[in-house]
């Protein structure tokens, strides 16, 4: 995997606010982990599971948050995984720990962030 490549069009896709282009990333079963669920839109939980849930958290929250941009800073990379450090909504830096499946679908991400 070209970890610079992807990390690019990530970024590219997010910026775009195009959600088919973002969720083109992501498996059928991908689960996040994120605090900005409960923050974006008053969920009750910190994690998703499937693409129809994450999909229906990411409209909300691009609708919530339309000026949404980030900025890539650095990634990294680990056995079936990379790490993506950039600069994220309401100026926070986050750390997004992304998993790929066999497909190179990512299938689980955690997103860290500063206060």
């Amino acid at each position: 995997m070209n970890t610079q490549k992807f990390a690019k069009e990530w970024i590219e896709s997010w910026n775009s606010h195009n959600l088919e282009e973002i969720l083109s990333h992501y498996a059928e079963d991908i689960e996040i982990t994120t605090p900005m669920i409960k923050l974006a839109i008053g969920g009750e939980t910190d994690t998703l599971k499937g693409k129809e849930n994450v999909s229906n958290y990411w409209r909300k929250a691009l609708k919530n948050i339309p000026d949404l941009h980030f900025e890539l800073y650095d990634v990294t990379f680990c056995v079936n995984s990379i790490a993506l450090y950039y600069k994220s909504v309401m100026n926070k830096k986050a750390i997004e720990v992304m998993f790929f499946d066999e497909s190179g679908k990512v299938n689980k991400m955690f997103a860290h962030y500063t206060d």
